[in-house]
């Protein structure tokens, strides 16, 4: 078992029980207590659970997120102006993945008007949004809708994205932190934002700066894995400094006046 698949099951155990014993997880997992407790060690260090006397406790959870067509009322202009530098990544003639989210909406209502473009998406406005639009091609993954999100999640979305391969992929994410990585609070997703990264080797993040220095309690992939940061003039300058020492290309879209910064 891969040490990405052993959290991923810490965590489900953590999810179901809201707390876990050391012997208790060596036995389910079939590797000895030492390796157990170096993953709750590393876990514990990124925020992802809270180590406890013999074992762990759930990290505290963060905020849910309000359903995705609230969000799109939310920081329009910032969303607008991140969706606009983020779409102009995208050429004419390439194929791109585009991710749920509200952020990502903007993105697409940039790519209306495009020519020969291929859009795949598990995002049921995203596709809608360019259903009339005659140059581009729309590719909708099946799957399990999570309503709130209107995301087609889970295996039956993971198995068709894994028969496609684009561009670039473009997408939102609920946390961003240095030490933890890109997280999220909603288990059944994990693997299928996973699925989603394998696609491309270029990931466009698109986050405003209300993203960044938090944690969500589900883990997706490290920060150096993003290749291309998009974001607002608002997020802390020591966060995007850090950002570009990994390697990361950061555009910043300036919600004061125009273009990018």
């Amino acid at each position: 078992m891969l040490k990405e698949e052993r959290q991923l099951r810490i965590l489900e155990e953590l999810h179901d029980n809201r707390q876990v014993a050391v012997a208790d997880l060596s036995r389910r997992l079939g590797v000895s207590e030492v390796t157990i407790r170096r993953d709750l060690r590393e876990m514990d260090e990124q925020g992802r659970l809270r180590r406890a006397h013999g074992g762990a406790v759930a990290a505290a959870p963060a905020l849910p997120e309000p359903p995705v067509v609230q969000r799109l009322a939310r920081a329009e202009h910032c969303k607008e102006c991140i969706g606009r530098e983020a779409a102009a990544l995208v050429a004419d003639g390439e194929s791109v993945f585009i991710g749920s989210g509200s952020t990502t909406a903007y993105v697409t209502r940039h790519l209306v008007g495009r020519k020969n473009l291929t859009v795949v998406t598990n995002a049921l406005n995203v596709a809608t949004e360019l259903a009339a639009a005659e140059g581009v091609m729309v590719v909708v993954t099946g799957g399990m809708m999570r309503g709130s999100e209107l995301s087609l999640v889970g295996h039956i979305a993971e198995q068709s994205l894994r028969e496609v391969r684009v561009d670039k992929v473009i997408m939102g994410m609920q946390a961003i932190s240095l030490e933890a990585g890109m997280t999220n609070d909603y288990l059944p997703e994990v693997m299928t934002d996973r699925t989603i990264i394998g696609m491309a080797p270029q990931l466009i993040v698109v986050a405003d700066h209300t993203k960044f220095g938090k944690i969500a309690s589900t883990y997706i992939a490290p920060v150096n894995r993003i290749t291309t940061l998009v974001t607002d003039s608002e997020t802390s300058p020591e966060i995007l400094t850090d950002l570009k020492r990994l390697g990361i290309e950061v555009i910043v879209a300036d919600v004061e006046g125009e273009g990018r910064l």
